[in-house]
């Protein structure tokens, strides 16, 4: 398999990890929460034969450092700028899954000059809808539950029932494994702090508190692709059909053996869909006059009368 070398540098005092493979055009692959950067490995793998892959573990996330701080989707799309400056890399094509998505979509509407595509993974930002859990989780008791759950000795008993599930051949292990897998990182100074700062800023008790339906117009000179799995629970597929109408000249399309994991459920599948999206499209190249012209479109403002 390519390497997906480990990398660390220093941005504005803190640790960030992020990863790389291959060579050619910049793609940088965005991952949601209680993710890191090492998940996308098997898609960066199919990748890196054509295009440098680049893949950052998020502040708060994998083993960066989890400071106290901004966790909004803007102070994130703006740290995967300041990362990209600092290693030299201008221009991407940006993929983002789930939290990741909106972070994409962000990161769009920040640096349209430095975007060439864009591509939203079971993304969030597209409506209100989101399972169950991750809503619960936003309420402040969760807290208290996730330091229980993510002690290191809950889940050491909690993989190893799954093991011992698995060696029978019991479906039952898949979402143990899941859960551990999810909740590991959570051991690590400052992530479940992290984690719940990031979740709040964009979910609540009734939903998806952040939507980008109203400006998906923006991207009608941006060459978009959304990606679903047919499986998915969490964010519901209705969101990306939705999207898909909404978006000029947009690529959508559904991966039917993933959840909402497609680069770990179907990461084969992933990477060839995007493969495919990346040699028939040309890459974008929106300046500030184009920019201007693009946002104009809008509803105009009105000059509101003196009293």
């Amino acid at each position: 398999m390519t390497a997906f070398d480990e990398w660390q540098l220093e941005l504005h005092g803190h640790r960030v990890i992020y990863r790389i493979a291959g060579s050619g055009p910049p793609v940088v692959l965005i991952h949601g929460m209680l993710n890191s950067s090492r998940h996308w490995e098997r898609v960066a793998a199919r990748l890196a034969d054509r295009y440098t892959v680049i893949a950052p573990d998020l502040l708060g996330h994998g083993d960066s450092t989890a400071p106290r701080g901004d966790y909004s989707l803007g102070a994130h799309a703006a740290g995967i700028r300041d990362l990209l400056a600092a290693i030299g890399v201008d221009r991407v094509t940006i993929v983002g899954h789930s939290l990741g998505g909106g972070i994409a979509m962000q990161y769009f509407w920040q640096f349209p000059e430095r975007t060439d595509r864009l591509v939203l993974v079971s993304s969030g930002g597209l409506g209100a809808e989101v399972s169950p859990m991750l809503r619960t989780a936003a309420l402040p008791p969760a807290s208290w539950l996730l330091a229980a759950a993510s002690d290191r000795r809950v889940l050491t008993a909690v993989a190893t029932v799954a093991r011992r599930l698995k060696e029978r051949g019991s479906s039952k292990a898949t979402p143990l494994e899941q859960f551990v897998r999810a909740l590991r990182p959570l051991g690590q100074p400052g992530a479940r702090e992290a984690f719940v700062h990031t979740l709040r800023s964009v979910i609540d008790v009734h939903g998806q508190r952040v939507s980008a339906r109203d400006r998906l117009y923006l991207l009608e000179s941006m060459p978009t692709l959304i990606v679903w799995g047919g499986r998915d629970n969490t964010i519901p597929i209705a969101h990306g059909h939705a999207s898909h109408a909404a978006i000029p000249h947009s690529t959508f399309r559904v991966l039917p053996k993933a959840a909402h994991f497609p680069h770990l459920e179907d990461p084969e599948g992933l990477a060839d869909v995007l493969g495919e999206f990346l040699a028939s499209t040309r890459p974008a190249s929106i300046d500030s006059d184009e920019w201007r012209s693009i946002v104009s479109r809008a509803p105009r403002e009105r000059r509101i009368a003196a009293a």
